[in-house]
């Protein structure tokens, strides 16, 4: 069958079993991969249009008065689809409205062979950054038009499937076969399309040169590079005049180039510590270019020492615009050729050898499971690294990625054939051949607390993002359990009878009562598991009941609870340390049998590498999760003082309960562990200083002063002349109670300035709590959907979607916490209003601030000056930060807490941002020189 017919619906809402209606139908016929024929027709639902459907689509009731009703155009509908494939970006979605009308009006449903294009971008795209219909366009350079009408977004998803169809047609044979095997799991009827690819290619030759294939999988051939060694023999300050100066590479590279004094200051101050031997704290304000400014020296120094310079950054996202923009652009500024290699921890790979292991087990596999395989066989015919972070898996797609990679491999055998193969172990040998070797904190850390074995080499670093680099290493000394992931396990490794992990050995090696002991094991997995489930939900209402007078919320929405000396006597803690002993007495009973079946097997010399892999795997697992509980129940002191805490999500089940412990002092570590044995560490970032002091971030890493240079470099913005900062003073003061009305008149401000601003507008708030309390009551006062509401949370989608969707609509408001107070980047007249509605203040109740806070009143010290102050204004100048990221933006930042006016310490906070115009008055006043200034 050649012949496809794409449709797209507009309706007036998601559901036809609510009574939803169409509204508009787009369709579009494809034969011999050539469009030939279009349709389209609006239809009268016989109900009114929803204001938001008409703000989406631009069809209102005046459009679709005269139009005809759906049984009208019933019986063409029907014979356009004769004798071919359907086919609709989200199919389900418009079959079943076409299916609720057709059977309404006496018809027959259709039964048409179905293909989603969604679902198939996902498996032939999978590198694509999302799959919504405008942003694989945008994607696949398909222009499109008009969005969010039907024929458009028909036509649209017809060169979508047009192009899907090439993509298919380029795939190896192997990478075919796998998905023949697949595709009964998958939403689309690709088997005959498949098939036919099989088939052609069982008679032909691939071309594709750079395609190999090993054990029936089909992957990119990616060839390791060659160790040049280069001799610099130009002076440093000539390599930066030759940069920098009049006439230079930057000048030639950049159209409107402008000198940045901070930029090659900062550059300059680099290359003194890395010879001095020194560790420098470097804050650069924005717009100082500060990728670039360590970059060049970071090059340089590291080609002329032949030593390797390693940059670690906290996000991916600067990890990618370091690789895909900053590194392209160094190239064109300096004739010093260098390498430069990416290095992540074991997990970010993937196996190729476990993935070809796990691709013949298909009994237990869903949907998600199904998906997975079919995106990760594609993704190995494009991928040069292996890392999973180029993929958009579906959720419960990751539940099966960490079976498959190189953390899941016991030691490899570098004899074993697939040792040359693996995406790790490139990684590992291009990072050894790399002048500069981009990693993350993350990694980072891991390698310092790991005698240094998974990083190459290396005695100078530049740790960009530094701000976070002390919580980072907290957290990687610390440790975290939860109950998702333990159930998880035990489902993985699976009763005698279920075809998981145990009942799978069982069956291949012909195991019985007489090896090992059968029902012990199903009798100890239901009762662990029936433990801990015990355990957690027993742990949720301890943490709810010790809340119970307080209804304080972290910034994700959960309640949290410090595990305190005082409380171990307590009755119900004794239940709980009684139930932990339970739970490590059933995890050691099954470890015992685990490590019997695994002897046995030794033994008999019958025992297949992978089952092997899958039991030494899972016994380690239950091992760290005994660790793990002793050390957080039992174990009264550790060399470092831990501080242990359990946070429940009140959204969730009632055992989503998460048990954090991490070092209440990690500045000692890092002196002993990291600053101490490397010669230089460079610590940058936008905001490492408070009222221009580095006492905070100094004390707080362990660094000492004597080898220590620190410098603050301004921004060549003219801040005074693009943003004004306004504080109300006449806000309710919550102090007194009054959260209801602050959060009222915090509404009102929002809507006030968004009317002046057209949207464009970040709200940041300390609290998940009181962003879900202004979500709603905005949702009340906006009438007649003037302005598009996202709130972290509650608005489906990770933070760079909303960020996205905040940007594809001209009147938004964007509601954030936490995550939003840093890395957000909305430059432009996108964003014109930054709201700031408390100052970000830990609460005093946060376990891990309420731990550090009484150990320094031990020791005689200020918990709020030398702990809470400090950090909330850091976090203060990163929320700061959204607003101006150019030197032709311009707005409003508008603070509603009062406190920064009115308090002693307000002045650390206003101080310790650059100098603008500020005004405090009514916010009566305020809003007329809003108005006034734009």
């Amino acid at each position: 069958m050649d012949k496809f017919v794409v449709v797209d619906l507009e309706t007036t809402g998601h559901s036809p079993s609510k009574n939803d209606k169409i509204i508009e139908v787009g369709i579009v016929v494809i034969e011999n991969n050539v469009i030939t024929d279009t349709r389209t027709t609006l239809l009268n639902p016989s109900k009114s249009i929803p204001p938001f459907i008409s703000n989406l689509t631009g069809i209102s009731d005046e459009d679709v008065e005269e139009a005809p009703l759906f049984y009208e155009k019933a019986d063409k509908i029907i014979d356009i689809f004769k004798d071919s494939y359907l086919i609709a970006h989200n199919v389900t979605f418009d079959l079943g409205f076409l299916n609720a009308e057709l059977a309404a009006n006496g018809r027959e449903r259709l039964t048409n062979p179905v293909l989603d294009t969604v679902e198939l971008s996902r498996i032939l795209f999978p590198k694509a950054p999302s799959y919504k219909l405008g942003q694989l366009a945008s994607y696949l350079d398909i222009r499109h038009g008009d969005p969010h009408r039907a024929l458009s977004d028909a036509y649209v998803t017809a060169k979508l499937f047009i192009k899907l169809k090439e993509k298919l047609e380029s795939l190896p044979y192997e990478t075919i076969d796998h998905l023949v095997k697949l595709e009964k799991m998958f939403i689309s009827d690709v088997k005959e399309l498949l098939s036919d690819r099989l088939e052609e290619l069982a008679f032909t030759t691939s071309d594709q040169k750079d395609i190999t294939s090993f054990k029936g999988l089909a992957f990119k051939q990616v060839e390791d590079t060659i160790k040049e060694t280069h001799v610099v023999e130009t002076s440093y300050g000539e390599y930066l005049d030759e940069i920098y100066e009049a006439n230079g590479s930057m000048q030639r590279q950049f159209t409107k180039y402008e000198k940045r004094a901070g930029q090659r200051e900062m550059s300059e101050i680099i290359y003194d510590s890395f010879h001095s031997s020194s560790h420098a704290l470097i804050e650069a304000e924005t717009g100082t270019g500060k990728s670039l400014g360590y970059l060049i020296p970071a090059v340089y120094e590291a080609v002329k020492t032949k030593h390797k310079i390693i940059i670690s950054t906290y996000t991916t996202q600067l990890q990618s615009q370091l690789l895909d923009e900053e590194i392209p652009s160094i190239r064109n500024l300096t004739e010093i050729p260098f390498k430069v290699a990416l290095l992540k921890g074991k997990s970010h790979y993937i196996s190729l050898e476990k993935f070809t292991h796990e691709l013949d087990n298909t009994q237990s596999d869903n949907y998600d499971t199904a998906l997975t395989k079919a995106m990760l066989l594609v993704w190995l015919t494009e991928t040069e690294t292996g890392d999973i972070d180029e993929v958009q898996l579906p959720t419960s797609g990751y539940f099966f990625y960490k079976k498959i990679s190189t953390d899941a491999e016991s030691n490899v055998d570098p004899q074993s054939p697939w040792f040359s193969r693996s995406y790790y172990q490139k990684a590992r040998r291009k990072a050894q051949k790399a002048d500069i070797i981009i990693t993350n904190h993350a990694l980072l850390c891991t390698d310092m607390f790991n005698d240094y074995q998974f990083l190459p080499g290396y005695e100078k670093v530049i740790i960009d993002e530094a701000h976070h680099f002390e919580e980072t290493a907290s957290r990687h000394y610390g440790m975290k359990m939860d109950y998702i992931n333990m159930q998880f396990t035990f489902n993985q490794i699976g009763r005698s009878n279920d075809g998981k992990m145990f009942g799978k050995v069982l069956e291949n090696y012909s195991l019985t009562e007489e090896h090992v002991p059968i029902e012990s094991w199903d009798e100890i997995l239901d009762k662990t598991k029936y433990e801990i489930d015990d355990l957690f939900q027993t742990l949720y209402q301890y943490v709810v009941s010790q809340h119970k007078n307080s209804k304080s919320l972290s910034d994700i929405g959960r309640l949290q609870y410090r595990f305190k000396e005082e409380k171990e006597e307590q009755t119900t803690w004794s239940i709980i340390k009684e139930m932990v002993s339970r739970v490590t007495f059933h995890m050691r009973d099954a470890i015992h049998i685990l490590s019997i079946i695994e002897q046995h097997l030794s033994e008999q010399e019958v025992l297949d590498k992978y089952d092997r892999e899958d039991l030494l795997s899972m016994t380690g697992i239950l091992q760290n999760f005994i660790d793990g509980l002793e050390l957080l129940f039992f174990t009264e002191g550790t060399t470092v003082p831990q501080i242990k805490w359990i946070e429940i999500d009140t959204k969730g089940s009632k055992n989503a309960v998460y048990l954090y412990s991490e070092p209440s002092d990690i500045s000692e570590l890092l002196a002993d562990e990291f600053f101490q044995s490397k010669k230089s560490v460079i610590l940058t970032s936008a905001t490492l200083t408070m009222k221009n002091s580095f006492d905070f971030i100094q004390k707080r890493l362990g660094l000492k002063p004597e080898r220590l240079i620190t410098k603050k470099i301004e921004s060549p913005f003219s801040y005074k002349d693009q943003v004004q900062l306004l504080i109300p003073n006449d806000f309710p003061d919550i102090k007194y109670g009054n959260m209801d009305d602050f959060i009222y008149a915090t509404c009102e401000a929002i809507i006030s300035l968004a009317e002046i601003t057209k949207g464009r507008m970040l709200v940041l708030f300390t609290s998940y709590d009181m962003l879900k309390k202004s979500y709603s009551l905005l949702k009340e006062i906006i009438t007649d959907n003037e302005f598009i509401l996202i709130g972290q949370g509650i608005t489906s989608g990770s933070r760079s979607r909303l960020k996205k969707n905040f940007q594809t609509f001209d009147q938004a408001i964007l509601l954030g916490t936490s995550s939003f107070w840093e890395g957000v980047d909305i430059p432009g007249d996108d964003l014109s209003c930054l709201m700031i509605v408390r100052l970000p203040f830990q609460p005093p109740n946060h376990p891990v601030f309420e731990a550090k806070s009484k150990m320094l009143k031990e020791n005689g010290k200020n918990g709020f000056m030398e702990l809470s102050l400090p950090n909330a204004v850091i976090k203060f100048k990163q929320g700061f930060g959204r607003l101006i990221r150019s030197s032709s933006d311009r707005g409003i930042v508008f603070v509603c807490d009062a406190r920064i006016m009115k308090t002693r310490y307000g002045k650390f906070f206003t101080e310790s941002i650059p100098d603008v115009p500020l005004t405090f008055d009514s916010t009566k006043n305020l809003l007329t020189k809003a108005e006034e200034w734009f």
